[in-house]
C-alpha cells in the first residue's frame, strides 16, 4: 500500500458468503499435490518470510532483496529477468501441456518505520527517506508477499508437466510510491515492456491485512480500492497589516472558502449512488505573523474514489470551485493535480470463476465478501491491462481480536506466520484451476 496507515475492518458477522455456480478446476490429483507441497513448503516460506523481514530496503532501492529473490528463482530452475523497473524480477514457467500465461505478482518494498515489534528477526534496517535518516520496516507486509510467491513457483515448478500453460511470477519493487523526482511501481514495469512481448490472460495478487483473521481470504467483485490522487491549490492574494484587511486581498478567508466549498463536490456534485468519493485537505500552509495577512496560502489534500468517470469529474469540478470560489474573493487560485494510482477493480467475470477455487482451499467459513476500501494499490495498473484479481489474506493471530490489531503502516504492524501456508495454496490453485479451465474452453 501507498506510505498512509490503512485500516481494514472486517464486521464478520455482518457479511454474508457468496454463492457461485461450480466451474472447471484441475483434476483432484494435482490440486492434492499443490496443498501437500504447501505444506511441505511451510517451513521454507516462514525462514524466507524472516529473511526480508529483517532486511528490508525502501522503494526502489530494493537491490538486495531482488537479489536473493533472483537466487532463489534460479535454485528451482527458473531463467529470472532482473532490472526491471531499477530492481523489480519476472520469472516465466512455461507448463508441460499448452495453454495461456497468468500472472503472479507481489510486491518488494518496505517502508520508513521503525519496527517497535518484538521479534528475533525485527528490523534494525536503517536507510534514507527525504533526506533523513530512518528506520526501514516491512509494516506493510510485503515481506509475506515475496516469501509466498517463491514458495507458490517452487511449488508450481513442482507439478509443472501437468500445468495447462505458463505462470509469469512478477516481484515488484516501490508499490509505496517511487521517491520524489523518480517512477516506479507496476506502472514503470508496464512502461518498459511486462506485458508487451507476452501478455497474460489473468494477474492474481493478495495482500495480507492484521484486520482480519490468518488464514481467512477476502475478497470483492468489481471497484475493490480506490484510486488515490494528490492535489495543491495555491491561493493568492495581497499582503496587507492584519488591522487593514480592506487594503489587501485575504488568501486565508478565500482558503477556508475554498475548504468548505470543496466538500459540496462529493455530497452535492456527483453521483453518489454509483460510487463514493472522499475529498480531504491535509495541509493549511500560510502566514508567518499573527498580525499580518499573507500573499498566499497552500492547501494539500488526497481524492480517492471507486470510478474512474467520476474521478474525472471530481478533478474537473476541483478547479473550477477552488478559481470561481478565490475570485469571488479578490484572490487566484492555481490548481495542481498529481494522479495517483488507479482504481483496484476485481473483474467480476474472473473473481465469479475463481471464487469455488478460493472457498476450496480455506473452505467456506474461511471466506468472507469485503467491504469498499479506501485504501490504495498499485496492483491497479496490471488489473487496467488484463483481467485481475486481488485478494486479502488474514494476518490477525487466530485467538485475538483483529479490530485491535495495529493495522498495516504501523510500527507493531504483526502477521501471524500460520497464514503464509494460506497463501501459497491460494496462489497455486487458482493458477492451476484457471489453466485446467482455459483449456476446457480450447475448442
Amino acid at each position: 500500500m501507498r506510505s498512509f496507515v490503512l485500516t481494514l475492518l472486517f464486521a464478520l458477522s455482518a457479511l454474508s458468503l457468496s454463492t457461485v455456480p461450480g466451474v472447471a478446476r484441475a483434476d483432484d490429483a494435482l490440486n492434492e499435490r499443490l496443498m501437500q507441497a504447501g505444506d511441505a513448503l511451510e517451513n521454507d516460506v516462514i525462514a524466507l518470510r524472516r529473511h526480508f523481514h529483517q532486511h528490508p530496503e525502501l522503494s526502489n532501492r530494493e537491490y538486495e532483496t531482488a537479489k536473493r529473490i533472483a537466487q532463489e528463482l534460479r535454485a528451482i530452475g527458473l531463467e529470472p529477468e532482473t532490472g526491471i523497473a531499477l530492481t523489480g524480477v519476472v520469472a516465466v514457467l512455461e507448463g508441460g501441456k499448452p495453454g495461456p500465461l497468468v500472472a503472479l505478482r507481489a510486491d518488494i518494498d518496505a517502508l520508513p518505520v521503525e519496527e517497535q515489534v518484538d521479534l528475533p528477526f525485527a528490523s534494525k534496517a536503517r536507510g534514507t527517506y527525504r533526506g533523513k535518516d530512518v528506520g526501514v520496516m516491512h509494516a506493510c507486509g510485503h515481506d509475506t508477499h515475496i516469501a509466498m510467491l517463491l514458495g507458490a513457483a517452487r511449488a508450481l515448478v513442482g507439478v509443472k508437466e501437468e500445468l495447462a500453460g505458463s505462470v509469469m511470477f512478477i516481484f515488484q519493487p516501490a508499490e509505496e510510491g517511487a521517491p520524489e523526482g523518480e517512477t516506479g511501481g507496476a506502472e514503470r514495469m508496464l512502461a518498459e515492456g511486462l506485458f508487451k512481448g507476452r501478455k497474460p490472460e489473468a494477474v492474481f495478487g493478495l495482500h495480507t491485512f492484521s484486520s482480519l483473521p490468518a488464514g481467512m481470504i477476502a475478497y470483492r467483485s468489481g471497484p475493490a480500492m480506490a484510486s488515490s490522487d494528490r492535489f495543491t491549490i495555491t491561493v493568492k492574494g495581497k499582503q496587507t497589516h492584519g488591522s487593514r484587511p480592506w487594503q489587501g486581498v485575504d488568501p486565508i478567508v478565500a482558503s477556508a472558502q475554498i475548504v468548505m466549498a470543496v466538500q459540496t463536490i462529493a455530497s452535492r456534485q456527483v453521483d453518489v449512488t454509483k460510487a463514493p468519493s472522499v475529498i480531504s485537505f491535509g495541509i493549511i500552509d500560510g502566514g508567518v505573523r499573527n498580525n499580518i495577512i499573507p500573499d498566499e496560502v497552500e492547501l494539500v489534500g488526497t481524492i480517492r474514489n471507486f470510478d474512474m468517470d467520476i474521478r474525472a469529474q471530481i478533478h474537473d469540478k476541483l478547479v473550477h470551485t477552488a478559481q470561481m470560489v478565490a475570485s469571488s474573493a479578490g484572490a487566484t487560485a492555481e490548481v495542481g493535480i498529481d494522479y495517483g494510482y488507479p482504481v483496484t477493480i476485481n473483474d467480476p467475470a474472473l473473481t465469479a470463476q475463481m471464487l469455488p477455487t478460493i472457498k476450496r482451499v480455506v473452505g467456506e467459513d474461511g471466506v468472507v465478501e469485503a467491504p469498499l476500501v479506501t485504501g490504495a494499490e498499485d496492483f491497479s495498473y496490471y488489473a487496467l491491462q488484463t483481467p485481475g484479481l486481488f485478494l486479502y489474506l488474514g494476518g490477525s493471530p487466530p485467538d485475538v481480536d483483529p479490530a485491535g490489531q495495529p493495522s498495516n503502516h504501523s510500527p507493531l504492524f504483526f502477521v501471524d506466520e500460520s497464514t503464509l501456508k494460506t497463501g501459497v495454496n491460494v496462489l497455486t490453485n487458482l493458477v492451476a484451476d484457471y489453466l485446467e479451465q482455459a483449456g476446457a474452453q480450447s475448442p
